[in-house]
């Protein structure tokens, strides 16, 4: 019993030591970043292009971003103004993000008419869309970039939703306790779930969308050494196979959605983590401070509450 505890007390030690590690080696990691761009900007190298596919997946870039919003939290809790204001600027790159890409509700409708028309009325077999020189696709691929539609939707306008607090709470004990304790929830839900489940997607998200951009395909678990190599006979081969002959032929615009999306919901749960500290520490008088919510505007005739968005 004494060896095993002492097994796992080293055990937690070297994992202490690694995370400290990895964080003062983050400093090094970014400044070695910025001041050699070519390495991994310049495009026109495969070289450079696995660079970022390795890079963009791995602990060395975990632990820069997770740094940076350290450094952001520490200058925060000296200064919450500051902090503050890193909630203002978060939370409205996320409300004018879902307020320009909801718009792509309207557009899937009118498509969708459309297409009804064209099919229906017209009983033509493509649409043209342009002045020029036109986009012209068969009727069944402007059917399919619906899906697309959908997909902006619920990729970037997710944290804005999360912001107006649309998304549906599932409460067994959160409307039962004080003000405090629900911002206490509310951080340990930050930190437990919504961080590592878009740490988890971003993982499997990155290396799935070069998977559909490149050859020689790359791997998670490859180091950067056997990457390098694999650069050799590096070429692009964007996916353009759709599901029907003539259908979509742009999937890979969904992988990339997949990895903005983990990226919002990463950046989304700092800016709750830091609003729920700052609402527990400031108390029942700054909830919803600064909060940017959108109404509805009608006037209401039956005297009741403006409805939220």
């Amino acid at each position: 019993m004494d060896e095993e505890s002492a097994a796992g007390g080293v055990w937690l030690f070297d994992g202490i030591v690694w995370v400290l590690r990895n964080i003062a080696m983050a400093f090094w990691n970014l400044g070695s970043a910025l001041a050699q761009p070519h390495l991994w900007l310049d495009w026109t190298s495969s070289e450079a292009i696995m660079r970022v596919v390795y890079y963009g997946g791995s602990v060395e870039f975990f632990f820069v971003v997770v740094t940076f919003f350290l450094v952001i939290t520490g200058v925060g809790l000296w200064n919450n103004g500051f902090l503050w204001g890193v909630v203002r600027f978060l939370e409205t790159f996320a409300n004018t993000l879902g307020r320009i890409f909801c718009w792509a509700g309207l557009l899937m409708v009118l498509q969708q008419v459309v297409i009804v028309f064209m099919q229906r009325v017209f009983a033509r077999p493509t649409i043209s869309l342009g002045l020029g020189i036109p986009m012209e696709f068969d009727v069944s691929w402007w059917a399919e970039e619906l899906k697309f539609y959908n997909a902006l939707i619920v990729a970037l306008c997710l944290s804005y939703t999360f912001v107006q607090k649309g998304h549906v709470r599932v409460d067994l004990v959160y409307s039962a306790v004080s003000f405090r304790t629900k911002r206490v929830i509310d951080m340990v839900g930050s930190v437990i779930f919504m961080m590592p489940m878009a740490v988890l997607i971003w993982m499997y998200s990155w290396f799935f969308m070069w998977r559909h951009l490149i050859v020689p395909n790359p791997s998670a678990s490859e180091p950067l050494e056997r990457l390098l190599m694999k650069a050799r006979a590096l070429r692009w081969n964007v996916e353009t196979i759709g599901f029907s002959p003539n259908g979509f032929s742009a999937y890979f615009l969904f992988k990339v959605l997949l990895v903005l999306m983990a990226g919002l919901i990463f950046l989304h749960a700092w800016a709750f983590l830091y609003r729920s500290f700052l609402e527990w520490k400031e108390g029942p008088e700054s909830e919803d401070k600064y909060l940017d919510k959108d109404v509805l505007d009608a006037p209401d005739p039956g005297g009741h509450e403006h409805a939220e968005i």
